[in-house]
């Protein structure tokens, strides 16, 4: 659900700073929208009677303070691998930057339960595998709609795979990556629990998260500044 969530952030903010009508500017091959829309609507069912429910309760339970201990930590224990994808880019002085950041939190941090980098001039960077393959010239592929994991792209998917394999998680038993895995979906909801608003006065909401998502993807491949003629979906597979 995490990708799905996310998405649903980029969209929002969309709506909040633009004021306008959702207007797609491209057409992503999905040719398999007729089985994506019916995993969508799973989906939103999964979230409807599961994870928003969840969320909903640890907003209200659990002290915020305490929240965004969480918050820091799980930020921290899953950035080796925004560093690994740093070098794998050919951002080297990101990279350096981003260790400074992860050995920061991590000691004066207290494990990562403080943001002290930030304080300190260190920024957190996004990156993963899926933006390496995009940096090494993989096009986009389908547009895919994944049971829980919500939406992605060929590319992306075996971005996921990839970025699983260099994660934490593959240290721990099975029980314990469960639990932090469910903490990390749990606390991004958190942060969504506005956003259903927005998502339900859409005509057409798997389209609106489809969007949504590929340009959230483009715009953090390019770091923000995507270049104007570079508007096409991709499909190099």
């Amino acid at each position: 659900m995490q990708g799905w969530t996310r998405a649903v952030a980029i969209m929002t903010a969309a709506v909040v700073l633009s004021g306008c009508a959702h207007s797609p500017t491209y057409d992503p091959q999905d040719p398999l929208e007729p089985a994506n829309r019916v995993i969508y609507s799973f989906n939103e069912a999964a979230d409807y009677f599961l994870i928003e429910p969840a969320a909903k309760g640890y907003s209200r339970y659990v002290p915020q303070f305490v929240r965004q201990g969480v918050k820091n930590f799980l930020s921290n224990l899953f950035y080796p691998t925004v560093i690994l994808n740093d070098v794998l880019q050919g951002k080297f002085s990101q990279a350096g930057q981003d260790l400074g950041r992860f050995v920061t939190n991590s000691t004066a941090g207290i494990g990562g339960l403080f943001d002290v980098a930030t304080a300190a001039g260190m920024p957190e960077h996004e990156e993963d595998f899926g933006q390496t393959l995009a940096v090494w010239g993989l096009g986009d592929g389908w547009y895919l709609m994944l049971p829980f994991l919500g939406p992605s792209t060929n590319r992306d998917l075996v971005g996921r795979a990839v970025d699983s394999y260099s994660s934490v998680l593959v240290t721990m038993d099975s029980e314990t990556a469960f639990g932090i895995s469910a903490m990390r979906v749990l606390d991004r909801r958190v942060e969504l629990l506005g956003a259903g608003a927005v998502l339900k006065q859409q005509f057409d909401r798997y389209a609106f998260v489809r969007t949504a998502y590929l340009e959230q993807r483009r715009n953090r491949i390019y770091d923000g500044d995507p270049p104007a003629e570079d508007i096409g979906f991709d499909s190099g597979w």
